[in-house]
Parts: structure tokens; sequence; C-alpha cells
């Protein structure tokens, strides 16, 4: 594994899964969001968010999270391993509310110094639980029509359907990583 992307429905885990791949495997983790989005929930410009991913994953190793499509091209066409987080949508869900729900009460800054509140997370249309709801099922189709179609064949996929699936893929990795293997 030396270019990885970590795919999935938001909030199922992506950043904390490739944060350890990173570390695993010796890689730069190179996080979407932290990319994507400037203060104050601003959007930074498509065209300077790709050149600023473009300048990180010249290397040759790197785990990126995120879904995307303004850069899904320049960074699956790199990508040698893809893992699929897809699980199912009450574990999905289950995690966006905790996550947003401690992430207010500890006032965790998210990115760029951008902040959940309760306001943003349940009465606004920009919410991440409205986002889930409203994203959950066209992302899997989504994920599912590229890999069956083949488009990214320089790709092998690891598709996680269980939290335990990655912590085995973590636990095979760490073994590998300890046998001296990489």
């Amino acid at each position: 594994m030396k270019r990885v992307i970590v795919i999935g429905s938001s909030c199922s885990g992506k950043t904390t899964l490739a944060c350890r791949l990173g570390e695993l495997l010796g890689s730069d983790h190179i996080e979407l969001d932290a990319l994507h989005w400037g203060p104050g929930w601003s959007e930074v410009p498509v065209e300077e968010f790709r050149t600023a991913l473009e300048e990180r994953i010249a290397k040759d190793r790197w785990v990126v999270d995120g879904n995307y499509s303004a850069v899904r091209d320049i960074v699956w066409g790199k990508a040698t391993d893809a893992v699929w987080l897809n699980y199912r949508f009450p574990v999905v869900f289950g995690r966006a509310l905790a996550r947003t729900l401690r992430r207010i009460a500890l006032r965790e800054e998210v990115c760029n110094g951008n902040r959940e509140s309760l306001k943003k997370a349940f009465f606004s249309r920009d919410s991440i639980l409205l986002w889930i709801l409203t994203t959950f099922r066209r992302r899997r189709r989504v994920y599912r029509k590229i890999f069956d179609e083949g488009r990214f064949p320089n790709i092998r996929l690891a598709e996680l359907r269980r939290p335990r699936d990655a912590r085995r893929l973590l636990a095979a990795l760490h073994d590998n990583h300890e046998a001296g293997g990489r």
C-alpha cells in the first residue's frame, strides 16, 4: 500500500483510519476536509483546492481521506489502493451524532479554526446530520458503480463492511510492520 485513499460516508471514520494507516505505512496523511474548508466554513476555490492537493500527492507514499469529486481524478488516478468504509447507516449515523455532540460540548476545533455548533448541527440546512441523511445512499451507489465498472483499474479495493474489519486491517498492517515489512 503506497498511495491509499480512504473513502466512505461522512462520519464513517475515514480520518481516524487514514491517520492510523499513515502511521503504520510510514506515509503522509492528507485530510481533504482540511484543504477544502477555510476559516468560517468557507469553501476554498476549486482550483486552489486542486493545486494544494497536487503538491501533497506528488510524493511516492501518502494516505488521503475524503470524498470530494472535484479532486477524484487527480487522487484516484495516482492511488494504488482504496479502503472503502462501507458501513451500515445506523453505524455511520450513530458515529455522526456522538461525534457532533462531543465536538459541540468540548468546543473541539474541526479544521482551520472551525467548530461545530448546536444551531448548525440541528437547526441548519448545513447540518452534518442532514448531510448524512441526504447523501448516504447516493454515495454508496456511486462508489459501487465506480468499482463495478472498473473505472480505476490501478486501484486495489478493500471494502470494509463493519468497524471490526477496519480493526483487523490495522492489526494485520501492524503485525506486518512489527515483522519488518512495509
